[in-house]
């Protein structure tokens, strides 16, 4: 493992035991790292500066989802690609050409950002398959670390039937994880 990761991955353990000094300097080191992703990905948007802030929420939310057992950054860049996979679903929602156009994206965000192996690629897949709502409460629940009564408040659902989602979606996440052994 490289001393960057390595850094990172102390100073989120640092962050989550509430030292504040370590979560800026974190939220400072991942906002260069996640620009320089943003930009290659979007081409020069003006959006770069809107989705990162959006990726630093999410990171928020989920930080204390962070198990500092794991590498850090593969936890970060799922943070990101879901993001911008909102992004790119908001953008391109009323396109005629939107399913081409999101198989494209899917591709273009399945393709290894950092050094992860392949389960996480193929777990990153296995989501994007999923059904919009249940993508959106595995996100909200897995990603930026909802509890399932409060993804149930902001989906407008009960909360038992944001668990039986989450299940089915688990169920099917499992599945497809199976058939590509």
């Amino acid at each position: 493992m490289d001393k960057k990761e390595t850094s990172l991955e102390e100073l989120m353990h640092l962050s989550q035991q509430g030292d504040k000094e370590a979560y800026a300097k974190l939220l400072n080191e991942v906002s260069h790292i996640l620009r320089g992703y943003l930009i290659n990905k979007l081409s020069g948007s003006s959006d770069v500066d809107d989705i990162l802030q959006e990726i630093l929420i999410s990171l928020h939310n989920a930080r204390h989802t962070y198990d500092k057992s794991r590498p850090f950054k593969p936890w970060l860049f799922s943070i990101a690609k879901f993001r911008l996979y909102d992004y790119f679903r908001k953008i391109y929602k009323k396109s005629e050409n939107e399913s081409s156009y999101l198989e494209e994206v899917s591709h273009e965000m399945t393709q290894n950002v950092t050094e992860t192996d392949d389960e996480y690629e193929e777990l990153y897949e296995a989501i994007e398959e999923l059904p919009e709502k249940q993508r959106k409460i595995i996100e909200l629940m897995k990603v930026e670390g909802y509890t399932a009564k409060e993804v149930a408040e902001k989906l407008n659902m009960s909360e038992s039937a944001v668990k039986t989602s989450a299940h089915r979606s688990y169920k099917l996440i499992k599945q497809r994880l199976q058939k590509n052994d």
